[in-house]
């Protein structure tokens, strides 16, 4: 495809994901949604990538969310305003409604975060950020809100007072504030963002694959359920790591001192019968 939208690069393990519209400050519009769409979809799909790093092109902006450029002429030939989620639009489902990704994501922030932009941090499973990052749901100035989940997973992710002050006033947030809030994990100068994103995906790549993967769903579809049918739960992804061979590969590299050899594989490698871990 000409002129794409987004950058996708994949090496040792790590999907790189660029949104990459520097000059428009990586303003999303239908065609880059398309596009995150078929990355999202090969990220889950490709068993050797185990982590994906989300960020945009440039030093201003990670991205400042909806190309409203495009919502204007939208607007002008009658197409129907959004709502909630993404369903029935381009680049269905998003990441911010993509709910089964079983692989984390890292996002890498640089600059604004506004927005749909601040909607994908959100959506991210570890947040890194400049001391430059900017972070706001303007929404509510423009006549719309946020609707890519940013009016869910914001009081969820914080106080519930401040969290509805940022929503119903589009009031911005710097980075060390939403440090102190736990919004992002590490807030870094400018020049040291690269190096904080790859002490994350070195740890996140050195973990088992599977054991990732069970990790994160079984955190994730948890959040809203009492403790006791947490424990009761069945979680696709833990099946899988606990018949595969990784499950006996930890522990045996730790007896045999050596670093483990992770196939990142689901249930292969554990004769029939054989007790699980």
């Amino acid at each position: 495809m000409s002129d794409p939208r987004v950058r996708y690069e994949k090496k040792e393990h790590i999907a790189y994901v660029t949104m990459d519209r520097p000059h428009v400050l990586n303003a999303m519009d239908r065609r880059m949604h398309e596009e995150l769409a078929e990355i999202w979809d090969d990220v889950e799909a490709d068993d050797d990538v185990r982590t994906a790093v989300l960020t945009g092109a440039g030093t201003r902006a990670f991205s400042v969310g909806q190309d409203l450029k495009e919502r204007a002429l939208l607007n002008e030939a009658g197409t129907e305003a959004t709502t909630f989620g993404s369903r029935g639009q381009a680049g269905h489902p998003r990441l911010t409604d993509r709910f089964t990704l079983s692989k984390p994501v890292v996002a890498r922030v640089n600059g604004y975060a506004l927005g749909g932009g601040f909607e994908l941090v959100l959506a991210c499973d570890i947040v890194i950020a400049s001391e430059e990052a900017v972070f706001g749901l303007p929404e509510v100035r423009l006549g719309l809100i946020p609707g890519a989940g940013g009016v869910f997973r914001l009081p969820r992710q914080l106080p519930q007072k401040v969290a509805m002050g940022h929503l119903l006033t589009g009031r911005r947030m710097d980075a060390a504030t939403a440090f102190r809030y736990g919004l992002v994990n590490e807030v870094v100068p400018p020049d040291e963002l690269d190096r904080c994103v790859t002490g994350w995906t070195d740890s996140l790549v050195r973990g088992a694959p599977l054991s990732v993967r069970a990790i994160k769903e079984a955190a994730m579809r948890s959040l809203d359920i009492p403790l006791e049918e947490a424990f009761a739960t069945s979680y696709p992804w833990e099946e899988r790591r606990r018949r595969s061979s990784d499950a006996i590969e930890g522990v045996r590299a730790f007896v045999e001192k050596r670093d483990p050899v992770w196939t990142g594989i689901a249930g292969e490698g554990r004769p029939a019968g054989a007790a699980l871990p």
